[in-house]
């Protein structure tokens, strides 16, 4: 099942499993569309999901995420999948890091966002947005 969407459910169903104070590493997993899907809107220039995705739409969103004290942890290209189904296939992984679960409405509502957010669906074909956080006892 293809989602690409952050809804509101998403995150209240989310909110009631995370602690409020409980910090968030969000695994992000990326399949880009070969060319952004803008729809008929005019006033965007024609480029892959992947530049959409990175130049239009991360390099601002990373902005508002860090201005709500978050950060980026890690990204990078997804070469093989060695335990997966066969059909799988991510582009790249983003890992993000935030102080706790109730800094993620803020972001999507914080105006900077909503101006950049359409490049994301533009520019997404699937993805997964997981929250993890550290686990204990463990090495």
């Amino acid at each position: 099942m293809r989602t690409i969407e952050i809804t509101a459910e998403a995150f209240q169903a989310a909110s009631k499993l995370i602690p409020a104070d409980t910090p968030l590493m969000m695994i992000n997993l990326l399949r880009y569309r070969e060319q952004a899907d803008y729809g008929s809107r005019g006033d965007v220039t024609p480029c892959s999901g992947r530049e959409a995705y990175r130049q239009r739409y991360l390099r601002g969103a990373l902005e508002v995420v860090r201005a709500h004290g978050g950060q980026v942890f890690w990204s990078g290209n997804v070469l093989a999948g060695v335990i997966a189904p066969p059909d799988e296939r991510w582009d790249d992984a983003l890992l993000v890091e935030y102080p706790s679960v109730d800094r993620l409405p803020r972001i999507y509502a914080d105006p900077a966002y909503q101006l950049i957010a359409f490049h994301r669906t533009a520019a997404l074909e699937d993805s997964r947005l997981i929250a993890t956080t550290t686990a204990t006892g463990i090495g």
